[in-house]
């Protein structure tokens, strides 16, 4: 599963990290919530393991931030904190926390808690596969593989490619997609979507030809 550590201690996440790797999870870190913020755009985790303590943003406004958003809201989110009153736990846990653990705790206990978050996930028990002219698109793990070989894409070229093979042959105009994947709608922006759907294109080598440019109009799939 892919995990978001965000969390300043040094040491720490250097423990953490190694021993979620060493688990088979895959690993994004980093010491600040500012940084998880931007991180989260190309990255989507499974999990989030999430510090309070952080400097800059502190980790209760990151996490009202990310379930206020639609994009991320249903992502598991883990705190692991010094914090150890009764309050700062129940008012984490009413602020969206789906676990919480108290510094030092042990790493059995923390690799076991992952393990039950998996089960419950709806990520983890929906699967969402799409297969389009051998290009495979997992919606659960944010992977695409392009004839047999995984490819990376960037979140906003992974949800036109996923939008795009949930509906083959529907011509989409660069203003559908600027509302569908930006969430915003303005003509100004539409080089935007081109060169988006370009990137896209190369990544996906000689598959990349099935997407067809409709002059003055925007794109499909074919």
């Amino acid at each position: 599963s892919n995990i978001l550590l965000v969390e300043d201690e040094h040491s720490l996440r250097e423990i953490i990290t190694f021993n979620l790797k060493n688990a088979g999870h895959e690993v994004v870190d980093t010491d600040n919530a500012n940084d998880a913020l931007i991180i989260i755009e190309d990255f989507i985790p499974e999990i989030i393991l999430l510090d309070i303590m952080l400097p800059g943003l502190k980790g209760a406004q990151f996490l009202n931030l990310i379930r206020s958003n639609p994009k991320y809201h249903d992502i598991p989110v883990i705190i692991i904190s010094a914090k150890s009153s009764e309050d700062d736990i129940v008012r984490l846990l009413e602020a969206g926390a789906d676990d919480y653990l108290t510094k030092p705790f042990s790493i059995k206990v923390l690799l076991a808690k992952i393990k039950v978050m998996m089960k419950r996930s709806p990520m983890a028990t929906d699967k969402k596969i799409i297969e389009y002219h051998n290009i495979l698109v997992d919606e659960n793990n944010y992977r695409v593989y392009c004839n047999n070989s995984e490819i990376t894409l960037t979140h906003k070229e992974f949800e036109l490619l996923t939008l795009f093979l949930k509906h083959p042959r529907r011509v989409f105009t660069r203003n559908q997609l600027l509302s569908t994947v930006w969430g915003y709608e303005s003509d100004v922006f539409t080089r935007t979507v081109d060169s988006h759907i370009s990137s896209l294109r190369k990544k996906l080598g000689e598959k990349g030809n099935i997407i067809k440019s409709i002059p003055k109009i925007g794109y499909k799939v074919e």
